[in-house]
């Protein structure tokens, strides 16, 4: 099989809408504001941790079955944020496929784990019987090789990797080694443009994760539709919109090796940023956001990776950017089981055709927040799904050097790899 190669960014996953289609496309995102889609808190019963050596302490196995899904998460299953979108992804497809078997492994990471390396987590769900592992991080990228490397008949599906991509820069050949990734640059687009469209002050602040090629072009993304709604629709001039990033140095907060993003939160709120976007996967912007709120300050905030993001506080929530796992793990499990998998990389858009359906991987929901100008996101929606390209020149980085010229439409790969934030973007780019 030829492995899928990454969408234009101004096709992203659908061809462009018809006038019938774009009527489907603004009702899809108008219907409602964010609806809670989050699962318990409390731990199913086919967890099942690593061996002690890997996990610290040894928990019953699940339950017998044909076969076996294993999962490696960066983080807790239950971050109202990007593992739990993965978790809860996950878990639904399996819903449907009772005679699959289900162990993960949650907060694999330096902080919580300081001894333990992925691929020791993946050796130990093997032998447990898992025929596919996933690792659901960047982070995980030398981890995946490895045990795809070391477990050839064990098929390894590594979440954001390249390693899959044969026109990408990084490519390592391995056919049981496959990457998948939403291609959520089209709902940062949206999520940027909420914010112009709910900020009072015209200061939009960006909480950062760590700094890498995705987070910025996701902090990009986020700018490039902030600058089009400010201009479109707020009327105003690019140079009287302040968007800034904070980077804290990981996902989520390590004591002592990160940043606090609840100090970094409290700081944007309490110098006159108005809106906050996070790129975290822990709901840290929402969670000051309510405080700040309660406190008697005008502040919003736009969530990221967890559909049920506007439930943390949902009158002050412009909205969410999210993924939707299920169809990219449901491909993956049918491809596997059926004896059909080859390594690929998929790098899936949103269906603009509906927005927020169970089809579409990429989504966004619209918060309580947005009031009377939820008319103008939902405009702009169908302005991206009939053909805007945000990724067109002319373009600069912050060092003032070229990125896109005049007309000039970015690639896939130039978007991937971005070496710069773009200007217009106070923070960093490294």
């Amino acid at each position: 099989m030829i492995p899928r190669t990454p969408k234009s960014p101004a096709a992203f996953a659908a061809p462009r809408a018809s006038t019938r289609s774009a009527v489907a496309v603004a009702l899809s995102l108008l219907a409602g504001a964010c609806q809670s889609s989050s699962t318990s808190t409390s731990p199913p019963a086919e967890k099942t941790a690593a061996s002690a050596a890997a996990a610290g302490s040894a928990s019953a196995a699940a339950p017998a079955a044909q076969y076996k899904v294993g999962m490696i998460l960066v983080g807790p299953y239950n971050d109202k944020g990007w593992n739990q979108a993965h978790y809860d992804g996950l878990r639904s497809v399996l819903a449907k496929m009772p005679d699959v078997g289900f162990e993960y492994v949650d907060k694999v990471n330096p902080a919580d784990r300081p001894n333990v390396k992925g691929s020791q987590v993946a050796d130990d769900l093997i032998s447990r019987g898992a025929k596919l592992v996933v690792y659901n991080s960047d982070d995980y990228k030398d981890d995946a090789l490895e045990t795809a490397r070391k477990h050839p008949q064990i098929t390894v599906l590594h979440v954001s990797g390249d390693y899959a991509w044969k026109d990408g820069k990084n490519h390592k050949p391995q056919p049981n080694l496959g990457n998948i990734m939403g291609r959520i640059e089209a709902a940062k687009h949206i999520s940027g443009c909420a914010a112009a469209l709910g900020t009072e002050t015209g200061k939009i602040g960006y909480l950062g994760p760590l700094v890498n090629d995705e987070t910025r072009r996701l902090v990009t993304a986020a700018y490039l539709g902030a600058r089009y709604c400010w201009e479109k629709y707020q009327k105003k001039k690019p140079e009287e919109l302040t968007f800034k990033v904070a980077w804290i140095g990981f996902w989520f907060n390590i004591p002592g090796v990160t940043l606090d993003p609840t100090k970094v939160a409290d700081d944007f709120y309490s110098s006159g940023f108005d809106v906050l976007l996070t790129g975290l996967d822990t709901p840290e912007a929402a969670l000051q956001a309510k405080k700040a709120s309660g406190a008697g300050k005008k502040v919003k905030y736009v969530h990221y990776d967890h559909k049920a993001g506007c439930d943390l506080a949902p009158d002050i929530c412009l909205g969410v950017a999210y993924y939707n796992w299920a169809p990219l793990y449901r491909d993956a499990i049918e491809k596997v089981r059926a004896g059909k998998y080859t390594s690929e990389f998929v790098w899936e858009g949103p269906d603009f055709r509906d927005l927020n359906g169970d089809a579409s991987v990429v989504g966004f929901l619209p918060g309580n927040a947005l009031g009377e100008r939820k008319a103008q996101l939902g405009a702009f929606v169908l302005t991206l799904a009939n053909g805007l390209d945000l990724w067109k020149g002319p373009l600069k980085f912050q060092d003032g050097t070229d990125f896109l010229k005049d007309g000039e439409a970015a690639t896939p790969q130039q978007i991937w790899y971005l070496p710069q934030l773009v200007q217009g973007i106070t923070g960093p780019s490294k």
